[in-house]
C-alpha cells in the first residue's frame, strides 16, 4: 500500500545524478532544467506554496548520493521524494549488480521511513543504441528487477523508463548519448506525473520523424566517429587520470522552498 495520495503532495525533494539534475535540458539562461523541475513546475502551478529542492549532482554514484543527499532529504521531510541512483555505477569498469541493488534497497528503506511517498526509476532500454553502450543492457535489466523487488518490499511506485519506447529511440539522446534531449525530459516528466495520479499529456506517442527522412548510413557513421572522438575518449581519459564529472558542481536547488523563488 502506498503511503500517500497525490493530493497530499505539498513538497518535493529530488535526489540523484545528472538524469535528475537535468542534463541536457537547459533554460534560456543556460541553467539545467530537466524532468524533475518540469514535474515540480506542474505541481507548483496546481498547489500554491509548493516546496521543491533538487539535490542531484552529475556524475554521482550510489554511495555518494546516499552519503551526501539522502541525509539532507531526511532532514527536509518532504511529502514526495524521487530517488534515481546507480546509473553511474552501472557504466563503471565493473559492477556487482546484486551488491549495488542491496545498497539501493537499504537507502530506499531510509527514505520510506521519513513518511514521504518515494518514487524510484528503472533504467533505460538501450536496445537501439551504439554497441559500445548496448553492452550494458544486461546489467540494467538485472538491476531493474532488483529495484522492482525493493519497491514491492517498501511499498513504492516505480517509474518504468525501460517500457518507454520513445526513449529507446536514439534521437531522444543528446550528443554524448548519455543524457536526454529536452523533449525526452518532458516525456519523462509526463510519465512521472501519470505515475503520481496527476493529469498529464500522453508520453506514449512516437518520436517525430526528422525532416528529410532517415539519416543516411554514411552520416550515421560520421556521427558515431564524432561521438567516440569528442565524448567517449575524453571521458575515458578523465577517468584514467582520476577526474570526475562532478568536479566543481553543487546541487542546483539545495533548499526546500517555493518554486517561484528559484
Amino acid at each position: 500500500m502506498h503511503r500517500q495520495t497525490h493530493a497530499q503532495h505539498r513538497s518535493y525533494v529530488a535526489i540523484g545524478d545528472s538524469f535528475t539534475e537535468g542534463l541536457d535540458d537547459l533554460t534560456t539562461d543556460g541553467r539545467t532544467r530537466g524532468w524533475a523541475d518540469r514535474v515540480a513546475e506542474t505541481l507548483a502551478h496546481r498547489r500554491p506554496g509548493f516546496g521543491y529542492a533538487n539535490l542531484a549532482v552529475r556524475g554521482k554514484v550510489l554511495d555518494e548520493i546516499v552519503a551526501e543527499q539522502l541525509p539532507v532529504a531526511e532532514r527536509m521531510r518532504p511529502d514526495l521524494i524521487t530517488f534515481c541512483a546507480g546509473g553511474n555505477d552501472i557504466i563503471g569498469w565493473s559492477c556487482d549488480v546484486d551488491d549495488l541493488a542491496a545498497r539501493f534497497d537499504a537507502a530506499l528503506g531510509r527514505l520510506v521511513a521519513t513518511g514521504a511517498e518515494v518514487l524510484i526509476f528503472t533504467g533505460f532500454d538501450l536496445r537501439r543504441m551504439h554497441p559500445f553502450i548496448r553492452r550494458l543492457r544486461g546489467r540494467i535489466a538485472c538491476y531493474n528487477e532488483d529495484m522492482r523487488a525493493a519497491a514491492e518490499r517498501h511499498g513504492c511506485r516505480v517509474v518504468d523508463l525501460w517500457a518507454m519506447d520513445c526513449l529507446a529511440d536514439p534521437r531522444a539522446w543528446g550528443p554524448d548519448r548519455l543524457h536526454l534531449v529536452p523533449h525526452a525530459h518532458e516525456r519523462v516528466a509526463w510519465r512521472v506525473l501519470e505515475t503520481l495520479g496527476e493529469q498529464a499529456p500522453d508520453w506514449r506517442g512516437p518520436w517525430p520523424e526528422p525532416e528529410g527522412g532517415p539519416t543516411p548510413w554514411t552520416a550515421r557513421q560520421a556521427e558515431d566517429l564524432r561521438w567516440v572522438t569528442h565524448h567517449v575518449m575524453p571521458y575515458l581519459r578523465k577517468r584514467l587520470r582520476g577526474g570526475h564529472t562532478w568536479d566543481g558542481y553543487r546541487p542546483k536547488r539545495p533548499e526546500l522552498s517555493p518554486l517561484q523563488d528559484a
